[in-house]
């Protein structure tokens, strides 16, 4: 029988051993998190066949084992199987945000490692968020060491069933576009957050008016500080070179603005527009996308109750939904967000046919 070891059970590691068992129904799954109510919660849900007595009683077991923890955790586990009696073909992957280090480090061990990274996530965490359709369509991305390169065809079988598509990598190639499209960013957005508190002390009006555009773009600076602080100290080295080239850019324009070039400013948002415009469009990437409908509503009694009704009856689940602009006798707009572009369509379709209110996807 086929064992399979999950250690950490939140919101991407029980999602995984969903995605397992519906694919692999004879895979025997052991499922190991920190916290008991997580293991209870695990083995009464069904999620995973098994909670051994500990961590090493476990691992003693598997012939795959995931790491669905922080990196930084991870090395600590890494370390921990070291000292384990283990199968002799046990496979050991992870799904940290960066991969160098955690590549570099499984170096030091006898086992086969393979790097992991499912490029998907929620607004929601904890077992209570497990689904097993979270990684459907995005990019589930592999870094083998050069001694495990002929067992990635094992692991891509293994999660065959996030139905998610598959990218091999070296280690040091994912840091750096993960950190160019997705680590970067989260730093960008989240030091416009800081700045623009710091400047609302002053403007207190300010952050009346910080709703719409300023809101959307920095919208992951809502991400996990502890989570964000473990993948920054992690690609550390890439992203410091980021950051010194961004200061270069920035000198750039603060020098354009001192001599008021127009024409170098005109190029500088006119290559940003177009670049923008020629991106993929529905297509998952290093952030996971935000699948929000616009619905231009009256300001009238049970206007929000209505929408989710409509949808409800057509079966479509709510991420999120909150009222960007409710005044006296004007249009209001609800911002409704969904798991899926798919669900997305199908609730403009839905809205658009049942009702005379203007729907928009951005």
């Amino acid at each position: 029988m086929t064992k399979v070891m999950i250690v950490g059970l939140g919101l991407i590691g029980a999602s995984l051993a969903k995605c397992i068992k519906n694919q692999h129904p004879t895979y025997h799954l052991i499922g190991w998190d920190a916290l008991s109510s997580t293991r209870i919660a695990a083995l009464e849900q069904q999620i995973v066949d098994e909670i051994p007595t500990d961590f090493a009683s476990g691992a003693s077991q598997a012939n795959y084992l995931i790491l669905a923890v922080p990196v930084k955790t991870s090395l600590n586990y890494l370390q921990e199987l070291a000292q384990i009696s283990l199968q002799s073909n046990i496979l050991v992957s992870d799904v940290g945000s960066t991969k160098q280090e955690i590549t570099d480090f499984a170096t030091r061990f006898s086992f086969d490692f393979i790097g992991g990274h499912p490029m998907a996530g929620s607004h929601k965490s904890g077992i209570q968020a497990a689904n097993d359709a979270l990684f459907e369509n995005a990019y589930y991305i592999f870094t083998p060491l050069a001694n495990t390169k002929h067992r990635v065809s094992e692991l891509i079988d293994l999660v065959k069933g996030t139905k998610a598509k598959q990218i091999i990598l070296s280690a040091q190639e994912h840091d750096q576009i993960t950190g160019m499209l997705s680590h970067f960013p989260h730093i960008l957005a989240a030091a416009l957050v800081n700045q623009a508190d710091s400047f609302n002390q002053l403007h207190p009006n300010a952050k009346r008016l910080a709703a719409g555009g300023f809101r959307d773009i920095t919208r992951i600076a809502s991400s996990d500080p502890k989570m964000w602080t473990d993948i920054l100290l992690s690609n550390q080295n890439f992203l410091i070179q980021l950051i010194d080239q961004w200061q270069v850019n920035m000198e750039q324009i603060k020098n354009w603005l001192l001599s008021a070039n127009q024409s170098e400013i005109f190029h500088f948002f006119e290559n940003a527009k177009d670049t923008r415009d020629r991106l993929p469009i529905h297509s998952n990437g290093a952030i996971p996308g935000f699948h929000d409908l616009f619905v231009d509503v009256p300001d009238k009694p049970g206007v929000i109750a209505e929408v989710t009704s409509l949808l409800g009856q057509e079966n479509l689940s709510i991420i999120n939904i909150k009222i960007l602009e409710t005044r006296e006798d004007i249009i209001g707009v609800l911002q409704i967000t969904f798991k899926t572009q798919n669900d997305l369509e199908k609730a403009k379709v839905c809205i658009t046919e049942q009702t005379n209110y203007q729907c928009r996807m951005k």
